[in-house]
């Protein structure tokens, strides 16, 4: 059991019967009544934020994860295996545990943040920035552009679409941020 004086960002409690991690938390003094904190708290399962107010010394049941570095091996079916790097056990998580699964290709590094107690796989997450190859978009014509942002499909080599800017031409290698889905930058 935690308090609310023990808050940190990225700590993982159980709210509403459900494992969360705190975004953001605010220690708040009025001057009349007691104090209370303010969190932003992310559902580990859906992803999705929630506000909640705490009284301040109110107890908290914490909960202990782990992230640990795996290897995405292949898609077999509806799932998808993963090979832990230091034991090469392998894993097979469902596709609602993965976040942007049609960026997965194989050998890609990813994390997997795991419940201690239960040794069960909450979610998996690939690193901020991953390196894709155009196999194929629109040629890009010059002179096409009425702002500086001008952008146009493109399709990676694992089969998902991204917005990329009008210069970048297929075969190409970029630089995606795997958080948005956005191009970041042409890789030399």
């Amino acid at each position: 059991m935690a308090t609310t004086a023990d808050f940190k960002n990225g700590m993982c409690i159980e709210f509403n019967g459900k494992l969360c991690t705190i975004v953001q938390f605010q220690h708040v003094k009025p001057g009349k009544g007691a104090a209370f904190v303010r969190t932003k708290l992310k559902n580990i399962e859906t992803g999705k934020v929630v506000e909640n107010t705490f009284n301040a010394g109110v107890k908290v049941n914490q909960v202990r994860i782990e992230t640990r570095q795996y290897q995405f091996l292949y898609k077999e079916g509806d799932s998808f295996v993963f090979m832990n790097m230091e034991d090469y056990e392998q894993i097979n998580i469902e596709p609602h545990m993965i976040e942007n699964a049609d960026l997965y290709k194989e050998g890609q590094d990813v994390q997997i943040v795991f419940h201690a107690e239960k040794e069960m796989p909450l979610t998996v997450t690939l690193p901020p920035f991953i390196e894709m190859e155009i196999t194929y978009t629109e040629p890009g014509l010059k002179g096409d552009t009425a702002s500086s942002t001008a952008l146009k499909q493109a399709t990676i080599e694992t089969g998902a679409t991204i917005m990329v800017p009008l210069f970048i031409n297929t075969g190409e290698r970029i630089k995606v941020d795997t958080r948005d889905r956005s191009y970041s930058e042409r890789v030399k």
